[in-house]
């Protein structure tokens, strides 16, 4: 079945780096651009990075020059290498496929059609 699993979530302390991994089967995974969304306790679930089809890249400020997002097709895996950690990155990360396909980076989230159930991302200190 179509699905997406994310892993490589955890605690760590800030300044700690954590590297998120999401595994794609089911679907022909190189056709669709992919994203990472986050959600803390009590608020919205917000976009952190996205990753087109054909490579290019795009991440909110609060994240820039700390995580990077990047796929591998031939693994079918997305992943979000994440540096200097701070306490408002706590979270439950997710990715997202875009099924439909459109132009660019979609950076709301009703604009994507798979989920995965996410990942705990916890930073202390």
């Amino acid at each position: 079945q179509v699905q997406l699993v994310e892993s490589g979530g955890g605690l760590v302390q800030a300044g700690g780096s954590l590297r998120l991994s999401c595994a794609a089967s089911g679907l022909t995974f190189s056709s669709y651009a992919m994203s990472w969304f986050r959600q803390a306790p009590g608020k919205v679930r917000e976009f952190v990075a996205g990753i087109s089809w054909s490579g290019g890249t795009y991440n909110v400020d609060a994240v820039k020059g700390r995580f990077t997002i990047s796929r591998d097709n031939g693994k079918n895996t997305v992943y979000l290498q994440m540096n200097s950690l701070k306490p408002e990155d706590t979270a439950v990360y997710y990715c997202a496929a875009d099924l439909a396909r459109h132009p660019g980076i979609m950076t709301t989230s009703s604009a994507y059609d798979l989920w995965g159930q996410g990942t705990q991302v916890t930073v202390s200190s």
